[in-house]
């Protein structure tokens, strides 16, 4: 069993940056493939961002790319989402969690293909 927990919301003027942080509570941390979703209430669930076991890889949404940044530390048991350059419409809920489709994650931005989302640390962008 997978147990996720998100800190680092808050709240920041537009332009601004925060880091969020996902520590997991799990043996065999470094064999899953994870990611970062975010919500508004009333609307879907959306990816944000994504890394494979080893981080080698990463996958943004469009709507993120070239301001946010995934990492993660399989030493520490944590994944990590740098927000750069941050929009009021990036106010929303934001989730980790780890991919459960086939063994290798090779880049889908599903968010139904993700499970174990932890309970999510809120990030507001005011204008």
């Amino acid at each position: 069993q997978v147990h996720l927990v998100e800190s680092g919301g808050g709240a920041v003027q537009a332009g601004g940056s925060l880091n969020l942080s996902c520590k997991a509570s799990v043996d065999g941390f470094r064999t899953y493939a994870l990611g970062w979703s975010r919500q508004i209430p009333g609307k879907e669930r959306e990816f944000v961002a994504a890394l494979t076991r080893a981080g080698r890889s990463r996958y943004y949404s469009d709507s993120v790319k070239g301001r946010f940044t995934i990492s993660r530390d399989n030493a520490k048991g944590a994944m990590y989402l740098e927000m750069n350059s941050l929009k009021p419409e990036d106010t929303a809920v934001y989730y980790c969690g780890r991919y459960s489709g086939s063994y290798y994650y090779t880049g889908s931005r599903d968010v139904n293909e993700f499970s174990s989302w932890g309970q999510g640390t809120q990030v507001t962008v005011s204008s």
